[in-house]
């Protein structure tokens, strides 16, 4: 294998994972949206996996988005950026300028920001609530007893929340993690389920992810 192949074939390695967790779970892999985790990365790290086909990719810091991304949808048409981590306030408008989804959704006054941003810029990315699915005080998300208030903030502000997000506590099973968003997003009439890395993606597909976020398995070590 010489180093042009490894971007493709790590891209194929994981896409037939994800075939093979949507046929165990009986689901069409073409339900799962892969997102491509390219932070830290820059862009000549980029460009070999846009080149075997991947064009769904994944920033957690608006500012390293801004400095990499346009330059690089300029090159290649139809590449779609979701913002996985948290945001704040402030940069909300340049935020909403630059991606198509938003992840880290998470308290009133940030769907406030959005609320302003979307009739500002005159674009509306997809907008998913983190919930903080393990009650962890060191991590971001909405808790889960506060997500119908959120859920109601947002429709108050004119937003549609189409998916749930979270990050299950380091070191434990997942999987019951999984299913508790799942569940809620059920309850609450959310569509979309934001869920799995690089280490339990096939896991978060076999509890109903829509869209798993994978970056080690695709980049290897962060730049």
């Amino acid at each position: 294998m010489t180093t042009g192949d490894i971007p493709r074939d790590r891209l194929d390695a994981v896409q037939a994972n994800i075939a093979r967790a949507a046929k165990r779970a009986g689901r069409e892999p073409a339900d799962i949206t892969l997102i491509a985790i390219s932070k830290t990365h820059g862009a000549d790290a980029v460009r070999p996996l846009i080149a075997a086909g991947q064009r769904v990719f994944g920033e957690n810091r608006v500012q390293e988005a801004q400095d990499k991304w346009p330059g690089l949808k300029e090159e290649t048409p139809g590449i779609e950026l979701h913002l996985v981590g948290q945001l704040q306030s402030n940069k909300a408008e340049d935020a909403v300028a630059l991606f198509d989804a938003i992840h880290g959704v998470d308290r009133p006054s940030l769907i406030k920001a959005l609320a302003k941003a979307f009739e500002k810029t005159g674009r509306r990315p997809r907008l998913f609530v983190q919930v903080n699915i393990g009650e962890e005080e060191q991590k971001g998300g909405c808790a889960i007893a506060d997500l119908p208030d959120l859920l109601a903030c947002a429709s108050d502000a004119g937003l549609e929340i189409a998916g749930l997000m979270c990050i299950p506590p380091q070191g434990l099973e997942p999987a019951p993690y999984f299913a508790l968003l799942a569940k809620l997003a059920a309850d609450n009439d959310v569509r979309l389920l934001s869920m799995g890395m690089s280490s339990d993606y096939e896991t978060a597909i076999m509890c109903g992810a829509t869209h798993v976020r994978v970056g080690m398995a695709l980049f290897g070590t962060r730049g």
